[in-house]
């Protein structure tokens, strides 16, 4: 068994493909995990797809045909030319995607190092095709390892010692823009998710109030309560009242069109501060001179600066992940063994039983002994059998004696 990423994420890939790549509703991502595990070769799968990353994690016996079929499947979905596609993702593979995945986990690979919101996006995002039947005990035995390594980069290093989501990078460039005058304004927040309910707790820490807008209003005004006074709940159907009223705009909606257009406009002289921080995203080309907009790639360049004073955590970090990787495949090797052993004593006790069988049939043997014969012959075999599962154990452990696992499954005909 073979473990596989594709990734498509802020490093590699423009904004705009990851746009068309995004799976936006649970559907979408069902019926494509459904396809992807249909194939023989593919076990195993679940899909990360947030505003800085889409990335397919598999378990295969085959990463050739798995890549392949991760492409075709993703460019018929997205109707991306599957060349576009093959030039611009990352391809992980086995080792590669262990460290890939730990790194993500303890978000190292984020567009600002250190943020907390992903590893709970991919717990999400395994929860979901473990209950949809399409992952399991592969996959989650990765992510166990996964979460370890992630909470001992936190403990360890203080590269979360300030944790900064994209949401608290454009609250924080919005500080420098206005600076203390920042305090009093009013902040429209257009989405009641995790990524709005963190932008709105870095304004209120800024002493702005916040207008929360959503969809389902009676969640929003749920969500505006546990926030505090100083925030109010509307509907998002009030939008473009809003956006004409307050300079101050933050946006992260699920939407697969721009919410927010040119048309709604009704003063273009009216200075503006937005921050999209959707995938796809929420403002459409404005054209606006009075208007500072912010995209999440935008971000890239204060998100470095605090890669910067983080480098030295970061190299810390990376240590633990190789460790944790080493770690992993020593329990993935001495685990794997043991179908080999159980499948070596299985033929052993079905030999005993068929020759037992044959002796009493022939009178080699009376039928009265059966049972103390074959108790003998078990433990005849148990005793025989024992250096050498020993061996496999301690064997399987070492990568230089891996050979010997497979020579071993072959030469007992075993499915290894």
């Amino acid at each position: 068994m073979y473990y596989q990423v594709l990734s498509f994420n802020h490093h590699n890939c423009e904004q705009s493909l990851r746009e068309e790549l995004a799976f936006n509703d649970a559907q979408e991502k069902r019926s494509f995990l459904n396809e992807l595990v249909e194939f023989k070769f593919i076990h195993e799968a679940y899909v990360v797809s947030t505003c800085n990353r889409v990335e397919i994690v598999v378990a295969t016996s085959d990463n050739f045909s798995a890549y392949h079929t991760v492409l075709g499947l993703l460019s018929k979905r997205s109707q991306v030319d599957f060349y576009r596609l093959k030039s611009s993702g990352r391809r992980y593979d086995d080792e590669e995607a262990i460290i890939h995945i730990f790194s993500v986990v303890s978000s190292l690979d984020s567009l600002v190092i250190g943020e907390s919101q992903i590893t709970g996006q991919v717990k999400e995002a395994f929860k979901f095709s473990d209950q949809n039947k399409s992952a399991g005990t592969k996959l989650r035995a990765v992510l166990i390892y996964a979460l370890k390594c992630a909470a001992e980069v936190r403990n360890i290093t203080k590269i979360s010692e300030s944790p900064i989501s994209i949401a608290s990078v454009a609250v924080a460039q919005a500080y420098k823009i206005y600076g203390d005058n920042i305090s009093g304004m009013r902040g429209v927040i257009i989405g009641a998710g995790e990524m709005g309910k963190i932008a709105a707790k870095n304004l209120l820490r800024l002493g702005c109030d916040v207008l929360l807008l959503g969809r389902d209003l009676e969640k929003t005004q749920k969500i505006a309560e546990e926030l505090g006074e100083n925030v109010k709940a509307e509907s998002v159907e009030n939008l473009a009242k809003y956006i004409n009223r307050y300079r101050l705009l933050f946006s992260a909606t699920s939407s697969k069109e721009p919410i927010i257009q040119p048309r709604m406009i009704e003063n273009a002289n009216f200075d503006r501060v937005w921050f999209d921080m959707a995938i796809p995203r929420d403002i459409g080309d404005m054209g606006l001179a009075n208007l500072t907009l912010f995209r999440i790639d935008d971000l890239k360049t204060i998100s470095n600066e605090n890669y910067a004073m983080k480098q030295e955590e970061a190299i810390k970090a990376k240590d633990i992940v190789l460790r944790f990787k080493d770690e992993f495949y020593i329990w993935l090797k001495a685990s794997s063994i043991e179908p080999v052993i159980r499948d070596m004593r299985l033929q052993a006790k079905e030999s005993i039983e068929k020759e037992l069988q044959r002796a009493i049939k022939k009178k080699f043997v009376p039928a009265e002994y059966e049972e103390n014969m074959q108790k003998m012959a078990e433990q005849m075999f148990k005793h025989f059998l024992h250096n050498a599962t020993q061996n496999l154990r301690k064997d399987s452990t070492e990568t230089e004696n891996s050979d010997k696992v497979a020579i071993i499954a072959k030469i007992f005909n075993i499915d290894y």
